[in-house]
């Protein structure tokens, strides 16, 4: 490992080994050398030296130069200290090995003829300046962000018509591509400021950046109430059913926010539009993403007991029950806990009872997937089965639900979802004699 000392003249230099080649901090970081940025930034000019804990603190997350590194902790070397084999270390770590009894190098493994540690003036001037360079480039980039955003808001005030739609279409890259500048745009009224341009009258084009910006802030309170009045939600609806998949998705994940929590008055929002643009939103499965977002939306609708009757309504269930082979987990088991929420309702079970591929498509996920997803399953048969005991627990028993229950009895799952198998079991046993029912299950002779 390269030997850093400083020269005679006081100018910083690094020595590279054999090779002989000496060079200064700048040409160091100028030549790449340590992964410095082009044009040799070095922080010589500042007039308050920047504290390199607080630097190393808010870049954590850049990617830094192996040399910098302390090889015992992995993080950036703050105190850099040398030790006789040449090996460095940071101060903190190597003298905590020392205190455990260590008498030898954690790099190499030799034994010290010296336990000596030299500060590496050298090296920690060369991380500071290093981190220092890098640290005055983000806060200038943020600077320029912020004041982008701040012009933009300034702007938005005054344009109207498609210069209205551009400066829009700006402050949406900036509030994505910039979580600072999120902080930045509430504080400045931002949010109250695009709010103020939904209405009955707004294009769709302005609709839409306008979504997309509020989608990606942290909204307050007061923002919330103000978005949940109807002529802003019927606008929202309006673009959520005509807009790109982007836009859908970003209406769909705006609504979600604005119903979340309790007192949020969902059923204002929820309107018989916003439940038919969610469903054929789910019904798209060439975008997995908006199938999430619009399910997403729908849980949240339907933990409100007094909407379950109109998504039920709408004809949620059949198309729910159609796409269950084809989801990924996240996207099933939202499904299922819709499905089962809907069978809560009398409505909800009738719709199930008369799809035709609720019970088979519904058994085969049983110990297939999760233990939630088994449990949602259960629920939602018994639901079923209990609403028409025999033409369902027929259909279940021929679809495979006895050696399904049986799993679930002989597995490690929870004791209430056994118990709730065991139940089921009988239920669907009612109507056959015990050798018929074994002969119609087609169980193994092992499990008979």
């Amino acid at each position: 490992m390269p030997m850093y000392q400083p020269n005679s003249h006081g100018n910083v230099k690094l020595d590279m080994g054999s090779g002989g080649q000496v060079l200064d901090l700048q040409t160091t970081i100028k030549g790449g050398i340590l992964g410095g940025v082009g044009g040799g930034l070095v922080c010589t000019g500042v007039k308050e030296k920047l504290d390199l804990r607080k630097m190393v603190g808010e870049l954590e997350s850049i990617q830094v130069p192996s040399v910098f590194i302390c090889p015992i902790s992995l993080d950036p070397m703050q105190e850099p200290v040398t030790l006789c084999t040449g090996q460095t270390y940071e101060r903190s770590n190597i003298l905590k090995w020392f205190s455990l009894g260590h008498c030898t190098c954690p790099t190499t493994m030799q034994e010290l003829w010296d336990d000596t540690v030299t500060p590496n003036r050298t090296l920690q001037q060369l991380i500071h300046s290093w981190f220092s360079s890098k640290y005055l480039a983000m806060k200038k980039r943020s600077e320029d962000v912020l004041g982008k955003a701040v012009e933009l808001l300034d702007s938005l005030k005054k344009v109207k018509g498609q210069a209205r739609v551009q400066t829009l279409k700006q402050l949406r890259h900036v509030v994505v591509a910039h979580s600072m500048a999120k902080k930045t745009v509430m504080d400045k009224g931002g949010a109250a400021l695009v709010s103020s341009l939904l209405g009955p009258f707004t294009t769709h084009a302005v609709g839409s950046e306008a979504i997309g910006i509020l989608v990606n802030l942290e909204l307050d309170l007061p923002s919330k109430a103000n978005l949940r009045q109807p002529a802003k939600i019927s606008l929202i609806v309006d673009v959520l059913n005509e807009g790109s998949i982007e836009t859908k998705i970003n209406c769909t994940k705006l609504i979600e926010m604005l119903i979340e929590g309790k007192d949020s008055g969902s059923e204002n929002v929820s309107s018989l539009s916003l439940l038919a643009g969610l469903l054929r939103l789910v019904k798209d499965k060439r975008h997995p993403n908006g199938v999430l977002a619009g399910l997403g939306l729908l849980n949240t609708i339907c933990s409100d007991e007094s909407l379950r009757s109109s998504v039920v309504s709408i004809g949620a269930v059949p198309p729910l029950v159609e796409l269950l082979p084809s989801l990924n987990n996240e996207c099933l088991e939202l499904a299922l806990y819709i499905l089962e929420v809907l069978s809560t309702v009398p409505e909800g079970r009738l719709a199930l009872k008369d799809c035709a591929n609720t019970i088979p498509n519904v058994v085969k996920l049983m110990m297939s997937k999760s233990e939630s997803c088994t449990q949602l399953a259960l629920s939602i048969l018994w639901a079923v089965c209990k609403l028409a005991l025999e033409e369902c627990a027929a259909l279940a028993v021929e679809a495979g639900l006895a050696a399904k229950l049986l799993l679930v009895i002989q597995s490690g799952c929870n004791p209430v979802l056994k118990q709730r198998s065991v139940e089921l079991l009988k239920l669907c046993s009612l109507n056959y004699t015990a050798t018929i029912f074994i002969s119609k299950c087609k169980l193994t002779r092992t499990i008979q």
